[in-house]
């Protein structure tokens, strides 16, 4: 039994020497696509070392709702809450008002959904926010899902003015788009899902990067989930996926 404990503290105080700095921890949003809240708060735990933020999809917040926002809050996360929002804009106002009082940080809606609804998302995340007293929250507008290699072209830069018209503060695009939006829309944060180790399974993103490609190409925040979630040891996924962006020990 000693020699268990023994190798779980030997486990954990590798993990910590692993991990990122925290201004690249901060640029990390684990996703926690699980229907668990005990499971999503073990990988969230686990995986600290490395992510700053966490990102809770349809699937977790389906099963455990406003409970993992608050969950994670108390875990010393950021909350990106990825619901992508597409509905009439009252509706979409209603949902990221209360999003905003909740405590999350990033809230997703689709450009798709026109510039009323993004403003009205928009503006009532940051009412929410300010009603609570919780700093200013991040507004994210999906373009173009990251599964859809075939979209035409003209597409992604349409829904970037719609989301800059909107006030959003950043957009969710493939690595692909960064360079191009950064030179359209310098100030909008960028967000880039599909994130793989090199030679790493794509799953269903045909666009996957590695994070030290996405980062160098100028995205602000990074998705990962599958690359470490799904390994048989996800610290040794997270050591091996960002094995080119830690310190040197």
């Amino acid at each position: 039994m000693e020699s268990s404990v023994a190798e779980q503290q030997t486990v954990q105080t590798t993990a910590v020497a692993d991990g990122l700095p925290p201004e690249l921890r901060a640029k990390m949003a684990l996703a926690l696509d699980v229907d668990d809240l005990v499971q999503a708060n073990r990988l969230a735990r686990q995986l600290s070392p490395w992510f700053g933020v966490a990102k809770v999809g349809l699937e977790l917040y389906t099963a455990a709702g406003p409970d993992c926002v608050g969950a994670l809050l108390d875990g010393g996360f950021k909350v990106f809450l990825d619901i992508k929002l597409h509905d009439i804009p009252t509706t979409v106002g209603k949902a990221a008002k209360v999003a905003g009082a909740l405590g999350v940080s990033y809230l997703t809606m689709h450009a798709q959904g026109g510039t009323a609804m993004l403003r009205a998302g928009v503006d009532s995340f940051l009412e929410g926010a300010r009603n609570a007293d919780l700093d200013e929250p991040t507004a994210l507008a999906i373009t173009v899902l990251t599964s859809d290699a075939n979209a035409p072209g003209h597409v992604v830069p349409a829904r970037l003015r719609l989301a800059v018209e909107a006030g959003c503060g950043g957009i969710v695009c493939a690595a692909t788009d960064l360079k191009d939006i950064g030179e359209m829309a310098p100030r909008t944060k960028r967000v880039v899902a599909g994130i793989r180790a090199e030679g790493g399974d794509k799953h269903d993103q045909p666009k996957a990067v590695t994070p030290k490609a996405a980062l160098d190409a100028g995205a602000d925040l990074l998705v990962i989930g599958r690359a470490v979630t799904l390994a048989d040891d996800p610290v040794k996924a997270a050591t091996e996926l960002f094995s080119d962006l830690q310190p040197p020990r």
